[in-house]
């Protein structure tokens, strides 16, 4: 009998179910047939932004577009950045664009913390929430040092093509009111063979994304070695003196390969476009 990912995903899941109530979501991730089956790889997704090339879509004239892609493709209630794109000063005057999604950590603090198993390590290294155990305690959000966790404080509308959509720990759509979300890395697009958004989204090709056991990324335009990417070009990661081990590496720059000035500040805002299609979107504070 053929068995599609899903419902064997559902079969796991319902199997351990009994057996280890705090966790459903660890043991689902782990039963899945992409990180299980005999002889088959494991990825390690990764991500390395240049910042040679950001310079917040100013040139675009738009408001930075791997967020706005993010944001489209996961229908992200405002104020929700997943990515978010900040201007930090340089220490030797002027700004350079910094975008941030979730760091992936390989210690990570929210999945330390979290009391019931909500959040936690996917086979690929990725960090997920399972909004179907999560209950709202936001302790997750104080322990992250990134910033880069959000409360749903209601149940937003959705756009008329999200309703058909099942909800799934790789993508969190629909949204569950009083629950946390974040950046999921988009797993489910790049085993299939697709960038996540906001890497489709960058009109400057600034971020790659790719895959640590195989040491190779992409930015859509070049494939190159993930290793000399980084080592070459001086790469760091945000924060590395906290243990926390993120996943996204960064080169350091302001835009000088797409031609950025860094004493030109300033961008423009980001936009929640889908909310405009839906009527009673509704917005909140963080």
């Amino acid at each position: 009998m053929q068995m599609n990912r899903r419902a064997l995903l559902r079969l796991f899941g319902g199997a351990v179910a009994g057996a280890a109530p705090l966790g459903i979501a660890q043991a689902a991730a782990t039963a899945s047939p992409v990180a299980s089956a005999p002889g088959h790889r494991v990825r390690r997704w990764a991500m390395v932004i240049d910042l040679r090339r950001c310079d917040g879509c100013r040139s675009s004239g738009k408001s930075p577009q791997c967020t706005t892609a993010c944001i489209e493709g996961h229908f992200a209630p405002e104020p929700m950045e997943w990515i978010e794109v900040y201007e930090r000063p340089l220490g030797g005057g002027g700004t350079q664009f910094l975008p941030a999604p979730c760091m992936q950590c390989q210690n990570a603090p929210c999945v330390n913390v979290c009391p019931v198993g909500a959040t936690f390590h996917a086979p690929e290294g990725t960090v997920l929430i399972d909004q179907q155990r999560c209950i709202g305690c936001r302790i997750c959000m104080e322990a992250c040092p990134y910033d880069r966790r959000f409360f749903n404080w209601g149940s937003p509308p959705l756009p008329p093509e999200a309703l058909f959509r099942e909800y799934s720990v790789e993508h969190q759509s629909p949204a569950i009111r009083g629950t946390v979300m974040k950046c999921d890395f988009c797993p489910d697009m790049a085993r299939a063979g697709r960038l996540p958004y906001c890497a489709q989204g960058c009109p400057n090709g600034a971020i790659y994304y790719g895959d640590e056991e195989e040491d190779l990324a992409t930015n859509g335009r070049e494939v190159v070695k993930l290793s000399k990417l980084v080592s070459d070009n001086v790469g760091y990661r945000l924060k590395e003196e906290l243990g926390t081990k993120p996943r996204v590496h960064y080169i350091p720059g302001y835009g000088q390969l797409v031609g950025r000035r860094p004493t030109e500040k300033g961008r423009t805002p980001t936009e929640w476009p889908w909310q405009k299609r839906v009527a009673g979107a509704s917005t909140w504070k963080r």
